[in-house]
């Protein structure tokens, strides 16, 4: 894999991930830009212990453009996009409209005695999978997927030397009906400055289990869904995908390596080339359950950058909103207001769907 950087025509930076070692990256960015918009302002949730980013440059973000001025595209003569080479394979760049970046500005330390305010230093990075604006993770080559979960290691490597940076969140959105703001195949790279709430949730069960059994928790639940067999999905020599026994989503799946590794650069060769085909074999049972493309987030769990790493495992946590052909899953009063998910598949049964589909 050849990687070449350049920089934008803004000053944002952008990284070509090549399959071909001759390949010629050396196209300027020829547009007029404005300078990139300062850092958001996090501010301190006291009554839940989380930080809440407050990023009003976002509203005026790209929104569902048509395909011939999609910004993911190659640059053609007379359109020029944020890509400016003609093709490529993988390419990230800094995204032009971030919640979190370096462009730090200066903030009030307060907005009240309770709610302190910090400047959200981080950086959101944009992973586009392929030049084709039509194509899907789903029909990548899995030499490709190799490519994109090279680039991935790659930034999350790059991305916990930043200063203030605590985790590194790569996911993909797909699907109008999750949110997304662009079709092109493309996923993000969140680089946060605290370490998010979910994954303190799920450190502090971990830790708790370690302390009462001395094994990883992670590790544990995979090999109990191993043996049980029943909500497993489809595996191979390196990973299994399965169902979680208390999955909160009607279609939901974990795909994890059976060696407990923190994160993605970990992964040795061997398991980034197995990751490819079960990855996308379960991507085509998603699409393949109501023969219809299907909305989802594939949110990759790591552990953090600098505390708790024995903690964790990784895994990709797979979900989609859609439990039905013409029924999607919608986060309502109890999801929403008090965090209580209730699930209308049973875990067993989406995973004979999908092991069928």
């Amino acid at each position: 894999m050849k990687r070449t950087q350049i920089e934008l025509a803004d000053g944002r930076e952008l990284i070509y991930f090549d399959e071909r070692d001759d390949a010629i990256r050396d196209q300027p960015d020829r547009r007029e830009l404005p300078p990139p918009p300062p850092a958001s302002q996090l501010r301190y949730d006291p009554l839940t212990d989380e930080w809440v980013a407050v990023a009003v440059h976002r509203q005026t973000r790209t929104f569902l453009p048509p395909a011939d001025q999609c910004p993911l595209c190659p640059s053609r003569a007379g359109r020029l996009s944020e890509i400016p080479a003609p093709d490529y394979d993988v390419a990230v760049f800094e995204n032009r409209f971030p919640a979190l970046s370096q462009r730090v500005a200066d903030e009030p330390a307060e907005i009240t005695p309770f709610t302190p305010v910090r400047p959200g230093r981080g950086r959101c990075e944009v992973v586009c999978f392929t030049d084709d604006h039509n194509a899907s993770f789903a029909s990548l080559p899995p030499r490709r997927v190799r490519t994109v979960l090279d680039a991935l290691a790659d930034r999350t490597s790059a991305l916990s030397e930043l200063p203030g940076v605590e985790q590194i969140f790569p996911f993909e959105n797909r699907g109008v009906e999750i949110g997304v703001t662009l079709h092109h195949p493309h996923g993000q790279i969140y680089a946060y400055p605290f370490v998010t709430p979910r994954t303190r949730s799920m450190l502090a069960a971990a830790r708790r289990h370690a302390e009462r059994t001395g094994g990883n928790l992670y590790a544990d639940v995979l090999a109990a869904e191993r043996a049980a067999g029943d909500r497993v999905v489809t595996s191979n020599e390196h990973w299994t995908a399965y169902v979680p026994a208390a999955a909160r989503w009607p279609f939901e799946v974990h795909v994890a390596p059976h060696r407990p590794v923190p994160d993605i650069p970990a992964l040795d060769d061997a398991e980034r080339d197995a990751f490819g085909p079960l990855y996308l074999d379960v991507l085509r049972r998603f699409d393949g359950l109501f023969d219809m493309p299907m909305p989802y987030i594939a949110a990759w769990h790591q552990a953090p950058v600098r505390i708790d790493r024995e903690l964790g495992h990784l895994h990709l946590q797979l979900f989609s909103i859609r439990r039905a052909k013409d029924k999607l899953k919608y986060l309502a009063g109890s999801e929403s207001g008090m965090g209580v998910f209730i699930n209308d598949i049973a875990p067993e049964r989406a995973a004979e769907l999908l092991r069928g589909a």
